[in-house]
């Protein structure tokens, strides 16, 4: 007592009085008839659904064990108090109970709670705080030992029946199922480990439906019109028994617990068989279950007696509720726990509590139950005889153990068989003798009230066969064509579109037969009924389950129909003849650059040319002279590397730097030029006649063509085309012959229509049309199904898997030509193919940073070598006067080859004068050469062909007779 009254002052966040009159009152009637002088009063929380009956059952059993147990056990010294809590159906209820049963009564465990959802939140918070949970009803396959070691579960784990399930599908040679599951964590743990049980078979899951518990009934309905379409005809439902009751009720209403259905449902299902509502009793009707066996015994009927009994006295509104599985697990539940809490011994059970801040949350104060550990290997060692059988925990669970087989039949169920591992599908248990599984299973009442077994399959209903509408048109039929069998005069519809219809068809998951109804005025007419919009507003009246044909996916057209997946190109444009293009001939040799691209290399030649005369005009001849020959230097020498002609000397490093630059950049230029030039040359240069709509609407003789009842009509008027500019043509041979004479020969200049129609024309007529102006976007050709059709989403599915493995691009090829990319699609006006300066920017930067680096260069030298005009007081005009006056001399100090010479011979030692008397003492070698002076001659000196010319002066001293001159006075010339 004094124990209990330390405890209660520790919860300081509860009154302590009403926390002391509720443990006390708890404690006295878990402790009935018993004295507690040296009894250890031992917390346990229970966390169930109090509103359901499997909540209310438990809780009824948990009672009764713990009265029978320790009138059994008088001997024990410790007794468990139980403190229950309801988790009203909810995980975060089931999470918030578990926190206030560890914060305000410690409980040394917790016995629940009742589903898997919420035991997954609860053994999260029973791991942190080392307290044991043990759940009789929580049978999901996602809690596992490894993740959740706390957690213990008192029953078998759902993944053990799914073998009795595979051995059910194999007894009846079924080859596929349909997996109908609660999408919550109790129904998604099945999924992976029922395809292994039924891969041990060669069963396939031929599709997975998942329904929450939040979907409205509609959206059930919705799914169960999809699983009629599919082929397979056998269903494995996998949900707690409140989803299962309103899945059931629709199934009803879509007319699938009728002949030829097979379903088949987990423990989960049948152990509640007994509970449910008579409309879903009724519903059904010839089910098959898989339920826990649990071994007959006299203990076991005693105890349902009983129950019944103790049940109805406090719930009277659950009238004709039995026991089941899970009441009787409730039950040994309260065994196995007391006597693992009774062999910890006399020892005080505590809490070791965290130092945590005031304003922590509950979880982080509810510290640490220190002989969890020890409390939970005594729970794993257990292993009894129970009401449910050998109790036995080693592995955290129930272990495998048989199945019985039952059928709902009427008001209840009926076994009519058994499984176990050992033996498969028997009659009794323990097996009497080798049995065949199918004959034991031939007494089954299927749903239909028939025993005709279900072969599993069958084609979906809806008539049994789908309605496909298809148009009537006169052209383009390699796209869609109807015709008559001349026999049965049935129609046969050909085409592209058919054929990607059929292969989609094909490739279904499911098995479909389709019946092809032409949209004809009457049977047989072979004329259309109205338009395409006509025929997809026939969906929403029923008159047809799919229309296959050409048919363009529109915004207007969604409000009558949901479309698939487009399976063509998509998009409008026109078509236009094309002439040969003689007119620009004559001035090709421009197209190879863009004008753009002329107009910079003009501007560099500009440039260049400049700044060579500007660097060279101080010190070389060939830059000097008259203005008119400078101006013409300029463009000369620039302009002659284009064809590399210029002769011109540069004797500055700076030019020649700059040249040989320029050099390779034109190089490049004219490479790239003369191949561009080639290649137009050899190529047929052809032009369209028109190249946009707008050239249509501004013309008054071009007129422009449209397929008949196309949506391309709204097209054209909605861009202002007059409809008298406007011609109505049908098939594919019309469009070549009115393209072909043109509009002043009662032709069309240009046709508007969607690309595959345009793409079929220009097949054969590459050289003849092609394409020209924008593309208006449209979605491409769709089938059309009735709005909310389950058909949408797995044929879309069917068509990007055709697409991708390129089977839709064969079907083209074979009905609209194999090469529709026409060269004519490209655009072959000359001036796409000519060379663009984007091409050539890096080429143009590095010489024209040279360039103007060497120019830089120049001027800076210049100006260093002039500062003492810049430093003078002289006006900025006058300096800038003399600078250019400066510039314009010639620059002695670095001289030209005649500056050179000329300085060499003033270098030269004066030579001595040479007195000659008469022209026969001139050495030999020397050569007489005239003058203009009458006082000088020129001697040339000649040896071996090279020839030294030499001035010298004559002075008379003497004169013999017979020559001009005496004597003669030579200075060797210098």
């Amino acid at each position: 007592m004094f124990k209990m009254i330390s405890k209660f002052k520790r919860l300081s966040s509860l009154p302590a009085a009403l926390c002391m009159v509720a443990y006390l009152a708890t404690a006295l009637i878990g402790c009935k008839g018993l004295s507690t002088a040296a009894t250890t009063l031992v917390d346990v929380g229970v966390i169930l659904d109090m509103d359901t009956y499997t909540g209310k059952m438990g809780s009824t059993c948990i009672d009764m064990a713990m009265e029978d147990f320790y009138s059994a056990h008088g001997n024990y010294n410790s007794r468990l108090v139980l403190h229950k809590l309801d988790s009203k159906t909810d995980s975060i209820e089931a999470a918030s109970a578990a926190i206030e049963l560890l914060k305000y009564y410690q409980v040394k465990a917790i016995i629940g709670p009742q589903k898997t959802r919420q035991a997954d939140f609860v053994a999260g918070i029973a791991n942190r705080s080392q307290v044991p949970t043990i759940s009789f009803s929580a049978t999901g396959s996602s809690l596992t030992r490894v993740e959740t070691p706390y957690f213990v579960r008192m029953a078998q784990v759902d993944s053990n029946q799914l073998q009795a399930v595979a051995a059910i599908a194999k007894a009846h040679n079924w080859r596929q199922i349909t997996l109908v599951y609660e999408g919550t964590t109790y129904g998604n743990g099945i999924v992976s480990y029922l395809g292994e049980a039924m891969a041990e078979v060669n069963v396939r899951i031929a599709h997975r439906c998942s329904i929450t518990p939040l979907m409205t009934d509609d959206q059930i309905l919705k799914e169960m019109y999809k699983m009629m379409t599919m082929q397979t005809r056998v269903f494995l439902v996998h949900m707690l028994a409140s989803l299962a009751s309103r899945v059931f009720l629709k199934a009803k209403e879509a007319g699938m617990m009728s002949k030829g259905y097979a379903w088949i449902v987990t423990d989960g299902i049948a152990s509640t068989f007994s509970d449910m509502d008579p409309r879903v009793v009724n519903s059904m009707q010839g089910v098959l279950g898989v339920k826990s066996y649990l071994p007959p015994s006299e203990e076991l009927t005693q105890f349902a007696s009983r129950f019944e009994e103790r049940f109805q006295q406090g719930n009277s509104t659950f009238q004709g509720f039995q026991l089941n599985d899970y009441g009787v697990w409730a039950y040994d539940t309260i065994s196995t726990l007391a006597m693992a809490i009774e062999r910890v011994g006399d020892g005080d059970l505590w809490f070791k509590r965290p130092a945590v801040p005031g304003n922590s949350s509950d979880i982080e104060s509810v510290g640490v139950f220190e002989q969890g550990p020890e409390i939970l290997q005594f729970i794993l060692r257990t292993n009894f005889a129970g009401l449910s059988g050998q109790v036995n925990l080693e592995t955290g669970e129930l272990p495998m153990s048989p199945f019985q087989i039952v059928n709902m039949v009427g008001n209840d169920t009926e076994v009519i068989g058994f499984w176990s591992k050992d033996n498969g599908i028997t009659t009794d248990l323990p097996a009497t003798g080798p049995e065949s599984e199918s004959e034991i299973l031939q007494k089954v009442v299927w749903p239909g009230n028939t025993t005709q077994v279900p072969k599993g399959w069958q084609i979906p209903t809806n008539e049994n066969r789908l309605r496909v509408g298809v148009p009537v048109k006169a052209g383009f039929s390699e796209f869609i064509n109807v015709q008559r069998n001349p026999r049965t005069k049935a129609p046969q519809v050909t085409g592209y579109c058919a054929d990607v219809f059929e292969a989609v068809i094909k490739n279904l998951p499911y098995a479909v037969l389709c019946d092809y109804i032409p949209y004809e005025t009457y049977e047989g007419s072979d004329e259309s009924a109205g338009s395409y919009d006509d025929l997809i507003q026939g969906l929403p009246k029923d008159t047809y389950d799919v229309v296959v044909g050409d048919i363009t996916i529109r915004a207007n057209r969604t409000q009558y129909a949901d479309f698939s997946l487009p399976y063509t190109e998509s998009g409008v444009t026109m078509i236009v003849p094309v002439r040969f293009n003689d007119g620009k001939m004559a001035w090709i040799f421009l197209k190879p650059l863009t004008m753009e691209l002329w107009l910079m290399i003009g501007a560099f030649f500009v440039y260049i040319g400049l700044v060579i005369w500007v660097i060279e005009h101080r010190v070389n001849k060939a830059f000097r002279g008259p203005r008119r020959k400078q101006i013409g230097m300029i463009f000369w020498f620039s302009f002659s590397t284009l064809v590399f002609a210029h002769k011109e000397k540069v004797l500055s490093n700076l030019s020649k730097f700059v040249v040989i630059v320029w050099v390779f950049a034109v190089l490049v230029l004219t490479s790239s030029y003369t191949a561009n030039l080639t290649s137009m040359l050899t190529v047929r240069q052809l032009q369209p006649t028109i190249t946009d709509v707008n050239d249509i609407i501004n013309s008054k003789e071009d007129l422009i063509g449209y397929q008949n009842s196309s949506f391309v009509l709204d097209l054209l008027r909605s861009l202002n085309v007059s409809d008298s500019k406007m011609v109505v043509l049908n098939t594919r041979e019309d469009y070549d012959n009115a393209l072909s004479r043109g509009s002043k020969n009662g032709g069309v200049s240009a046709i508007m229509d969607e690309i595959p129609y345009l793409r079929l024309v220009l097949a054969n007529n590459c050289s003849k049309y092609e394409f020209v102006g924008p593309i208006y976007k449209t979605a491409g050709f769709g089938f059309a199904f009735p709005i909310g059709s389950p058909l949408v989403s797995d044929v879309s599915r069917v068509i990007v898997n055709l697409t991708e493995q390129n089977k839709t691009d064969a079907i083209r090829k074979f009905w609209l030509g194999d090469d529709l990319y026409c060269s004519s699609s490209a655009n072959n006006d000359v001036s796409s193919n000519s060379l663009t300066l984007d091409s050539f920017k890096g080429l143009f930067l590095i010489a024209g940073i040279t360039t103007t680096s060497a120019l830089c260069i120049f001027l800076y030298n210049f100006l260093m070598e002039n500062t003492h005009v810049l430093n003078s007081d002289a006006a900025m005009k006058q300096k800038i006067e003399t600078l250019m006056k400066i510039f314009n001399e010639k620059k002695e100090d670095i001289p030209d080859s005649t500056n050179k010479k000329a300085k060499e011979e003033e270098a030269a030692p004066e030579k001595p004068e040479v007195q000659l008397a008469n022209f026969d003492d001139i050495p030999r070698g020397f050569i007489i050469k005239d003058t203009s002076s009458p006082s000088t001659i020129r001697l040339s000196i000649q040896e071996e062909g090279v020839s030294t010319t030499g001035e010298g002066r004559a002075s008379s001293s003497s004169s013999g007779p017979g020559t001009p001159y005496q004597g003669l006075n030579i200075d060797q010339g210098r």
